[in-house]
């Protein structure tokens, strides 16, 4: 049995959950998520509790048990309180503006970059230095796309000049570069 599959996922007050045929569906006061169930995997609510059961040790009914729990916690969790992934981008001169679904980033190029975002993701701009991007939102999957997509217009560079854009906390490696000097 899965250790992660079988602990039943606390629903708490003004989150429902409801199951209809091979769909579950998570309605909260942040947004309502759903996702389709794997053959071979049962959900149940019941005492405000929800549990994830599997119809038999077949690899593949293992392999989804832990999986389906974990996407169903995610989702009651969303719906509550929003997912939220921290971005800074460093360097002179770059900035970033949100105009509805679109963030427009001028990060060094000749050209600003220009990201749709997808409905149920909101991004937030904090002037400074850095300047700090929060992705957010109800889908844990679709929070972390979004940022990675933002990360990857302009990553971080290893050398040593400290531009591009990072995730809050995230420590770059430095490379040494080209060396210059005498030769012998």
């Amino acid at each position: 049995m899965s250790r992660i599959g079988k602990q039943p996922i606390p629903v708490p007050a003004g989150v429902t959950v409801s199951v209809d045929g091979n769909r579950v569906t998570v309605k909260g006061p942040k947004g309502e998520l759903s996702t389709p169930l794997h053959e071979g995997i049962a959900v149940a609510v019941a005492d405000g509790k929800v549990e994830v059961t599997r119809a038999s040790d077949q690899k593949r009914h293992r392999a989804m048990h832990g999986t389906t729990r974990a996407l169903l916690n995610n989702m009651v969790r969303g719906v509550k309180d929003p997912f939220e992934k921290v971005l800074e981008i460093h360097g002179t001169g770059y900035s970033a503006n949100v105009s509805g679904q679109t963030l427009e980033l001028d990060i060094g190029f000749s050209n600003k970059i220009k990201v749709d975002l997808p409905s149920g993701v909101e991004v937030k701009t904090e002037k400074g230095r850095p300047i700090v991007l929060k992705v957010m939102g109800p889908d844990r999957q679709a929070v972390g796309q979004v940022a990675a997509v933002i990360r990857s217009k302009r990553p971080p560079s290893p050398y040593g000049d400290n531009k591009g854009i990072r995730y809050r906390g995230e420590q770059i490696r430095k490379k040494a570069g080209k060396a210059f000097g005498d030769k012998k």
